[in-house]
Order: structure tokens, then C-alpha cells, then sequence
């Protein structure tokens, strides 16, 4: 493990440098995040009305989250990298490296956004408290929770990005499957709480990568309770062990169609 401490420190120190870079995105954010608040401020038609259980403030807190997770972690990036090596393969020259590929790319990626999400969280913060207001009912002492749920969710993420890229050992494209991923994080658990949808639609989604990745930070900042968490850990847990093992069988399956096709 001491191969990979050493490339996201490295990587940590490069983005060091760039970290004027990421502010450029800010506005991009900004411009989101403000349109949101004008439109939950229409839909919320009276002060203290619940919509699935969320005030005004802790549902535009809850897409503050979401969004802060989805411009602050660049999934993309770390996939799209994946993509191109393969396909234009410089896979075969990466593979044959003093380590795995897999987790040197994740390396990598969580390297990166150790900077960016620190960055858009304060940003979101800052957005939150000006023109939102505080969150209600936040508990302080909770929050090395809500951090650890929220690194679990990025990491989860990011190995199934990383996962649907290395579908390109078999197929020329793999943006296809990456848009659907994205949409289904999108629509269902970023842009909108599960508890807008049908309870049946609800029930389905909790087996899906949405509660793991998006809905369960939002949902342990906006409006934590014990119970909630420890459905959510718990389910952070068993993607995180089957994401990591599916990421290793695919890379592995990989690599040995590479060498049978000679490289």
C-alpha cells in the first residue's frame, strides 16, 4: 500500500499548484446552485410547508450536497483517463508497471479530489449560510461521520466509473454506459431526494449505486439521525467490498484477453 500513499501524495502535491484551476469552476456552481434557490423558493409557496419531509432550507441544502459531491469529485476525469489509455493502448505499457493499474488510477483520482472537494464544500458553505441561511437541526459532533460517508461515496463512485471505462477491453465505446450511470445519479439521487418518488420506486432505488454515492451524504447533512446512518454505513460497506472486488475481476479479464490477443 506504501506504492499508492506515495502516488496520491504526489498527485495531492501537483494539484497543489493548480488549485487557482479548480476555482474556475466555482461560477459554473454558482450559477446552479442559484437558479435552484429561486425555484425551491417558488415551489415552497409558505414558510415551514414540507415537501417528502424536507423544509425549503434542507432541501436546497440537500442539492447544495449533491452537487458539491458531483462538481467536486470529477469522476469523469478518472474514467474518461481509463478510456483512453485503453483504447489507445498505452494499457499495454501501463500494465506491465511495479504496480496495479486499478488502484494506481484510484490512487490518482482520490489525489485529485482531495483538493477539489474540500474547495466546493467551503464554496457551498459560504452560498448555504449567505443566502439560505444555517442549516437547521446540524449536529457538529456528527460531522467525522458525515465525512466518512461522504469519502465512502466518492470512492464507491469512482470504481463504478472506473469499472464501466474498462468495458473498452471489449467494446470500441464505453461513453454510452457512462451517460446512462450518470444520468441515473442525476436525476434520481442529485438533482431531487429519493423521497420524491413513488415509495415502490423508492424501495428499488436502495439497491442501486444512488443511495450509496449521492443520496446517503446529502441525507446524513441535511437530516441526521443514528438509525439512517448505520443503514447508510452499512450499505456504503458492501458496495464498497463488491465494487472493488468487481473493479479487480473486470481489470483482470481485461489484461488476460490482451495477452491471449498478443497485446
Amino acid at each position: 500500500m506504501r506504492k499508492y500513499a506515495v502516488i496520491y501524495r504526489s498527485v495531492l502535491m501537483e494539484n497543489l499548484q493548480y488549485a487557482a484551476n479548480i476555482a474556475v469552476g466555482f461560477f459554473g456552481y454558482f450559477v446552479f446552485i442559484f437558479i435552484y434557490i429561486r425555484l425551491w423558493d417558488y415551489i415552497y409557496s409558505s414558510p415551514g410547508e414540507l415537501i417528502a419531509g424536507y423544509t425549503k432550507e434542507q432541501m436546497i441544502w440537500y442539492v447544495m450536497m449533491t452537487e458539491m459531491l458531483w462538481f467536486g469529485s470529477n469522476a469523469a476525469g478518472a474514467s474518461r483517463q481509463v478510456t483512453t489509455d485503453i483504447r489507445g493502448g498505452n494499457i499495454a505499457y501501463l500494465m506491465n508497471k511495479p504496480y496495479h493499474y486499478a488502484l494506481y488510477t484510484l490512487a490518482r483520482y482520490t489525489g485529485e479530489w482531495s483538493i477539489r472537494l474540500p474547495m466546493y464544500a467551503f464554496l457551498a458553505v459560504v452560498i448555504g449560510v449567505t443566502m439560505v441561511g444555517p442549516l437547521p437541526a446540524f449536529p457538529p459532533v456528527m460531522l467525522p461521520v458525515m465525512i466518512l460517508c461522504v469519502v465512502c461515496g466518492i470512492t464507491i463512485h469512482a470504481m463504478f466509473k472506473l469499472c464501466i471505462g474498462m468495458i473498452s477491453f471489449w467494446i470500441e465505446d464505453a461513453n454510452p454506459f457512462q451517460w446512462l450511470y450518470d444520468k441515473m445519479i442525476l436525476i434520481i439521487g442529485t438533482l431531487f431526494p429519493m423521497e420524491i418518488f413513488p415509495e415502490k420506486l423508492q424501495v428499488l432505488f436502495k439497491f442501486t449505486p444512488v443511495y450509496t454515492v449521492c443520496y446517503g451524504p446529502a441525507k446524513l447533512i441535511v437530516d441526521f439521525s443514528p438509525g439512517k446512518c448505520g443503514e447508510i454505513l452499512a450499505a456504503q460497506a458492501v458496495y464498497l467490498v463488491g465494487c472493488c472486488a468487481l473493479l479487480l475481476w473486470i481489470y483482470g479479464k481485461g489484461v488476460k484477453k490482451l495477452y491471449v490477443n498478443g497485446g
